[in-house]
Parts: structure tokens; sequence; C-alpha cells
């Protein structure tokens, strides 16, 4: 059988609803091969995943997902095989992780000031230790009874132009890119076609990222309309970067971001995993 990649997911170190080791089992369970959990901005739940992996077979790639801005615009790259022990890395997760906790407490105010009390405490009971999201306060306002579901949590309080929609000042593409090279990573352009850019803005950022020292884009990001995956590879090989796959799996009942279900890279691209002698 061939091996079944899947090099992004979420557990609940970050926005994700399974612990690092239900993650695991459940990659596992779904045939998948060669997993990289990739929480954003924290890598508390990496040495837990390496545990289980280890248990069920699964080869673990060491994964983070940062977050970064370019033009004004928050995008995300995902880091894979990294060394975890790496000093400037960790100084960088931990800017990060102080980043996002203060972003959370700005949130929780601003829901405190709508008359919704005790948000960040709320929100953190979610988290199991990990870092706070705004998928955390959701669940909160659904568990108070403010709104009746995630979605309406979104709508109302926390998407875009929302109270709880709070700007980070999250670094430029070019630094985040150097954390991940420096530690002997690779630096993945993440869901590209999410960012709901023209090609010619997509095009752009790309060749910025490849320019910084970027190595590969998401290629095939869960399930995706017939079309974009080979369209993606294009750009990739026009940059002349590798190609990655994974479902951005978060929570169970998902068929579109299940761990596993990503459709195979296009054989016109060189995949990511390619570029590691493992």
């Amino acid at each position: 059988m061939s091996p079944v990649y899947d090099l992004h997911c979420h557990s609940d170190q970050s926005d994700g609803a399974l612990s690092p080791e239900e993650v695991v089992i459940r990659a596992a369970e779904r045939n998948v091969t060669c997993l990289a959990l990739t929480d954003h901005d924290t890598i508390n739940g990496l040495a837990r995943a390496k545990q289980q992996s280890e248990r069920t077979g699964i080869d673990l790639v060491a994964g983070i997902e940062f977050s970064s801005q370019w033009m004004g615009k928050n995008v995300h790259i995902v880091g894979l095989n990294f060394d975890i022990s790496n000093a400037s890395l960790q100084q960088a997760v931990l800017s990060q992780e102080r980043a996002r906790e203060s972003r959370a407490e700005i949130i929780a105010t601003k829901l405190e000031k709508a008359g919704i009390a005790s948000a960040l405490e709320g929100a953190k009971s979610y988290t199991n230790g990990g870092a706070v999201g705004r998928p955390h306060f959701a669940r909160y306002l659904v568990e108070q009874g403010v709104v009746s579901n995630i979605s309406q949590a979104f709508k109302r309080y926390l998407g875009a132009g929302k109270m709880g929609d709070v700007k980070s000042n999250w670094p430029e593409i070019a630094e985040v890119v150097g954390w991940i090279t420096q530690a002997g990573g690779t630096a993945v352009l993440a869901h590209p076609a999410k960012y709901k850019m023209t090609r010619t803005k997509l095009c752009l950022l790309t060749e910025q990222f490849a320019d910084v020292g970027g190595g590969a884009i998401e290629v095939v990001s869960g399930k995706q309309p017939v079309g974009l995956a080979g369209n993606l590879a294009k750009i990739a090989n026009q940059f002349k970067l590798a190609g990655s796959s994974g479902s951005d799996f978060h929570v169970p009942g998902q068929p579109w971001q299940e761990l596993g279900c990503a459709d195979r890279l296009p054989s016109t691209v060189q995949p990511v995993w390619d570029l590691w002698s493992r």
C-alpha cells in the first residue's frame, strides 16, 4: 500500500477538539502513515504525539502552523521536519504564544463589555492547557446560551469585523520562514486558496515566499474543488517549490477536513517529503 501523508492537522493544544494522542490514534485508524501535528503557534503537543506515534507505528513529522502577515493580510506558514530543540525556534514559539495570550485577553475584555462575564476563564476551560483561540470563545458563548451554535458565535461576535476580531501584529513572512529554516525545517505556504486572492496576487505572494526561503506550498488542503490541485501545482512549479498535502483537520464530523481525506498530490509536482532524508 502506498504511504498516506497528512501534513497539516490540529489538536486541543490550539483550536482542535482532540488531544494530541487522540489525533494520532484517529490518523492511524484512517490509514495515515506519515503525520504532522501542526498546531497554531505552539509545539506543546508534539512530545505527546510522538509517544503515541511510536505505539501506533505512524511516522510523525515535527510540525507547527505559524501566524504571519504579508501586505497587511494574515498568512499561515506551516513548518515541517524541524529540530524542536532549536533555541531560536523555541524563542519564536514563546513570542507567538504570548501574542495569542494578549489577543485572548483583549477579546475577553470586549466580550465583558458586551455583558458576557468570565469569557477568558470559560474559553480556557476548553484548551486543556493549550493556547486560547476564537473557537474556544465560541464554544463558551454556546455553553452560556448567548448563541445557539458556533456559526452564530462567529457571525455575531467573533467573525471578521465583529468585536472579537482582534488583529495581532504578527511577524512578516520572511521572519517566520527564517525561524523554520534556521531550525532545519521546511516552510510551507498553508492553504493558499483560502486567502481568496486573485491568481496574480497569489503568484506575487508565492514568489516572495520562495524568495525568502520558502520550500513548498500546500497543493492539497482537505477536500478541494476539481482542478484546484492542478492549478496550485503549476504555481508551485513556476516558483520551484515542492507540494505538500494535509487535511487541516480540527474536529471529527467534518468530512471535508477529516484526517487522511486529502487527495493525492498531482504527479506533476515534487512532494515535500522528497526533500527530507528520513
